[in-house]
């Protein structure tokens, strides 16, 4: 059995409050879960006490296994009860492939227009025909 030790939301709409459980990977994010380890509310300030841990029982289950989100880590890394590696996504802000197409199109079609520009003002005047 594959453990997790996640977040399991609660509270009322636009009013988030977090439970950090124990569940099995295949247990619905707010359904069935084995233990109650924590809790987080992002609504306090950052200053106060946002998370609350049981760091003995969630060392217990980390002994056992259970492996943490992503968000979790950053909770208990936070409480010194692991070590989260830091990302590195250095392609995150680039722009997706399609709009990499169009900026490449249009940056051709500019460059094209101001080598014409070029080409017309480098040219020599004809000379307009007596009247």
């Amino acid at each position: 059995m594959s453990l997790k030790i996640r977040l399991a939301r609660a509270g009322s709409k636009k009013r988030p409050y977090y439970h950090i459980v124990i569940a099995d990977v295949r247990s619905p994010r707010d359904g069935r879960f084995i233990e109650t380890v924590g809790a987080w509310n992002p609504m306090l300030p950052k200053e106060g006490e946002r998370v609350k841990l049981e760091e003995d029982r969630i060392k217990h289950w980390l002994g056992h296994g259970a492996l943490p989100t992503d968000r979790v880590a950053r909770f208990l890394d936070a409480a010194g009860l692991t070590k989260r590696d830091a990302r590195s996504n250095p392609t995150k802000a680039l722009p997706g492939k399609k709009a990499q197409e169009r900026a490449d199109a249009i940056k051709k079609a500019q460059e094209t227009a101001a080598a014409a520009l070029a080409a017309a003002a480098a040219a020599p005047a004809e000379e307009a025909p007596a009247a």
